[in-house]
């Protein structure tokens, strides 16, 4: 088996969200094309058509937004399984001073909302929760902006903080212990806003005026590029080239770390979108090395450490990471799935309270694969599927649909 071929992907999906949100704060009409075709930007969507936001979305034209004042939504807002719309949502409508009730499924009910909550609860929010965790109610409450020390380094609650800031009072000043990704900063000063960004500190002033309408086509996600580029790390006389793909420093450390491991790896960078820069990604097989990750990494490979996992089991020797706590409160314990399924496939791997040890190369075999209902724990262990003679069986592969609908369709046109 190997890998042949030349990739175009779905939008970002972080850049998705972040595009639709402040489309609708623009003053006017503003089209999106090559949007995240996944379900977890449909909810986005479905939530800002609740609170008022006229959003149509045609197949030849993209999606087209119609900037507007935000309203009380009727109905509670589902979020689905995204996480992202949850806390984004959240601040941003705090900020504008709405009330409204965040619902999501099974799985987003049991992650961890007080990490936006707490600080916004500083600025003047009033709120029910269900012990920190979904339904959660936001009242209208009059915000100040405030200066904010994060235990955790995480784009969405810098994002919860910036959107609510929008139109509160004062000077907004956020650190963090290390720098996650930045698109809502890169958004908010491609759009005029007054923001610095220094080292792992943002200072923010809020918004007077209503943003300018854009028309954007939306570089292709690293995240889910990433599942392709493994496959040509590890399989011989793989190479594979991935089109027009997102290079934000914060979203390609991924392929940092594969450069370090041996694989061959060219990036190659194109245009600048929004403030963000786009090129491509070429990828070529070769013999990996062992490598430790540490947290000061993980924001930056925070959605890729289960492929990597599957990564480090083909290549010679002890790779350790560390640091990865926050993989724990994710779609599932990430952690947890990943040890699981690696033993059960015949790994040397040892798990670890923040992250796990890999010893390898082992040649895998194939075994009953429990997904947790995760799309990315489902596309690594189906990459997995391209080592073995026999298939893995995944319990869930709809799963997958959050993030990347066509996944299986790209993944079999590039298979021999």
């Amino acid at each position: 088996m190997k890998i042949n071929g030349s990739i175009t992907f779905p939008g970002d999906k972080s850049i998705s969200h972040r595009a639709i949100i402040f489309a609708s704060l623009c003053n006017g009409k503003s089209i999106i094309k090559n949007l995240s075709d996944g379900k977890d930007v449909q909810s986005t969507i479905k939530c800002l058509q609740q609170c008022g936001i006229k959003i149509e979305q045609h197949k030849n034209i993209g999606t087209i937004v119609y900037g507007s004042e935000l309203k009380d939504p009727k109905e509670k807002l589902d979020c689905g399984n995204s996480g992202t719309t949850t806390r984004l949502l959240i601040g941003l409508l705090a900020g504008k001073g709405i009330n409204a009730t965040f619902i999501g499924d099974k799985s987003l009910s049991k992650r961890p909302m007080n990490r936006v909550l707490i600080p916004l609860k500083k600025m003047g929010l009033n709120y029910n929760s269900n012990n920190g965790k979904l339904p959660v109610k936001i009242y209208k409450s009059i915000l100040s902006n405030e200066s904010h020390v994060l235990e955790i380094s995480s784009a969405q609650i810098k994002s919860a903080i910036l959107l609510a800031s929008l139109n509160s009072k004062g000077v907004t000043l956020i650190s963090e212990p290390n720098k996650s990704r930045d698109h809502t900063e890169i958004l908010l000063k491609y759009f005029g806003s007054n923001i610095s960004l220094k080292n792992r500190k943002i200072t923010f002033e809020k918004v007077y005026e209503r943003f300018k309408p854009f028309n954007i086509k939306i570089p292709g996600d690293p995240s889910s590029a990433s599942f392709f580029g493994a496959a040509a790390a590890i399989l011989p006389n793989s190479k594979l080239h991935l089109k027009s793909i997102l290079l934000n420093p914060t979203r390609i450390g991924f392929f940092e770390i594969l450069s370090t491991m041996g694989a061959k790896v060219s990036i190659k960078k194109k245009s600048t979108i929004l403030g963000e820069v786009i090129g491509d990604i070429t990828i070529q097989y070769f013999q990996l090395r062992p490598i430790n990750i540490r947290k000061s990494q993980i924001p930056t490979v925070i959605d890729e450490i289960p492929i990597l996992a599957l990564i480090a089991t083909q290549a010679k020797g002890r790779t350790v990471v560390s640091g990865a706590n926050e993989l724990r409160y994710k779609e599932c314990d990430r952690i947890h799935a990943i040890c699981t399924n690696l033993k059960n496939m015949g790994a040397n791997i040892t798990e670890k309270d923040d992250g796990f040890i890999i010893i390898g190369p082992t040649k895998l075999k194939a075994t009953n694969i429990k997904t947790y209902d995760d799309h990315r724990i489902a596309m690594s262990f189906t990459i997995a599927n391209l080592l073995l003679g026999k298939q893995n069986k995944l319990d869930n592969l709809d799963c997958v649909s959050i993030s990347y609908p066509n996944f299986y369709k790209i993944l079999n046109s590039i298979s021999s």
